[in-house]
């Protein structure tokens, strides 16, 4: 296990989604050119670097009256972005590889779980579940709950996204399986007084009820890092940029907060934004941004840049992550990698061989990145992105992961104390 050395002060810079019960094992073609040129934004003099002390988080968070947990884990992950990140998989509890289920697919490969779990609020809210025993989509969240219940007295650090449906039929999230009226509507009619904000409401009461009752062995509170709106200047989810104007996504987005936190008191989530890979600025990255008073942690997805095994994107995608590494520091948030991963399948094993050690390793940190936790995309039945023992890129991965920077559950101290271990 690796030795860590952890400071008490944090330096910090100053100035696949899933589809239903069947998730696509591919990126969206509107992903990234891996050829692309990142344009240069003029230089800017390097801000200075300042420390706060475990007792001044606070007032770095969205929540002034977050959880002591749910402080420790921004503190802490902030911390830790100075050398370090959390490696992450998507329902890593409950999705495998080939059917082979059991420990975690990341634990049978290197031994260890990962040090996050990525989980979904999407069959927890949907219009079908009915709370009732033998209704699928509330047994579907008792798996859920359950899971992230056993990451949190594990000392895993939970992350929920959510694929919410649109307010109109219920049915679908991806905007081409919508009517033309429900995709130029959806968005706008949660907006306050818009003729689905209640509908809206009762889902966030839902999302509200579950955050209030992820109580662990210890009686506190699991903190959740809560990702709603993932990819939104992209086009294929009703949320996307092409149905809702700037000021639209940010009005709905601090609505969100502002219910969760004030109307519904829940004070155990940080808040999580997170575009795809479309920008190339800072300018670009923070056009819907809502303002740092709304936001924890600035997070990007990022699979397109990582499709070509010849490496042609790597440049790209590390600029990118640059581009968030470089604004947490200057806003003092916490960076992240919030989805990525290169599917493999038995019929197409493309995978470069140095694809975890080198490629992905030199993305999340050349150039003085600095970020707080990455997380894989799910494993499936018929594709993976973590491997498996005997599978191809095993043992890369685990050259990855021996790595100083990456840090998986066993490598961890607490990240629910202020004071580490």
């Amino acid at each position: 296990m690796k030795k860590l050395s952890y400071f008490l002060l944090v330096f910090v810079l100053l100035t696949a989604c899933s589809k239903d019960d069947e998730i696509i094992n591919e990126p969206d073609e509107e992903q990234g050119n891996p050829e692309e040129e990142i344009p240069e934004e003029p230089e800017e003099e390097s801000p200075e670097t300042y420390a706060f002390a475990p007792e001044e988080t606070l007032s770095y968070m969205v929540d002034a009256s977050a959880t002591a947990e749910t402080v420790a884990l921004f503190y802490n992950l902030k911390s830790v972005s100075d050398n370090h990140f959390i490696v992450g998989q998507q329902d890593a509890f409950s999705s495998f590889f080939d059917g082979n289920d059991g420990f975690s697919d990341m634990k049978k490969t290197t031994l260890s779980d990962p040090g996050l779990l990525g989980s979904d609020f999407m069959f927890i809210t949907d219009d079908q579940n009915d709370g009732t025993a033998q209704n699928w989509f509330y047994q579907q969240e008792q798996i859920i709950i359950n899971n992230a219940l056993r990451a949190y007295n594990s000392g895993m650090i939970n992350a929920f996204t959510w694929h919410l449906r649109e307010p109109y039929e219920g049915e679908a999230f991806y905007s081409d399986e919508m009517t033309e009226f429900q995709r130029q509507n959806a968005f706008k009619s949660i907006l306050p007084g818009g003729a689905n904000h209640d509908y809206y409401k009762q889902k966030l009461d839902k999302v509200a009820e579950v955050s209030l009752n992820m109580i662990g062995e210890d009686g506190t509170l699991s903190p959740i890092i809560f990702r709603p709106f993932h990819e939104f200047e992209k086009n294929f989810f009703w949320w996307g940029a092409a149905y809702s104007t700037p000021e639209e996504f940010k009005t709905v987005w601090r609505f969100t907060v502002d219910y969760l936190k004030n109307e519904k008191n829940v004070h155990n989530l940080l808040y999580a934004f997170s575009p795809d890979n479309s920008y190339l600025t800072k300018s670009a990255y923070l056009e819907r941004y809502p303002g740092d008073e709304y936001v924890d942690i600035l997070g990007m997805d990022n699979y397109g840049d990582l499709i070509a095994q010849d490496g042609s994107g790597l440049n790209a995608a590390n600029q990118k992550l640059q581009v968030v590494s470089d604004l947490a520091k200057e806003r003092v948030k916490v960076a992240a990698l919030t989805e990525t991963g290169y599917f493999v399948t038995p019929s197409q094993t493309s995978l470069a061989e140095k694809f975890y050690s080198e490629n992905l390793y030199g993305v999340l940190t050349n150039n003085d990145v600095n970020i707080g936790f990455m997380m894989f995309w799910q494993n499936y039945e018929d594709s993976y992105t973590v491997p498996l023992p005997g599978m191809d890129g095993e043992e890369d991965f685990v050259d990855f992961v021996a790595k100083d920077e990456p840090l998986l559950l066993n490598d961890m101290h607490d990240f629910y104390s202020l004071l580490p271990n």
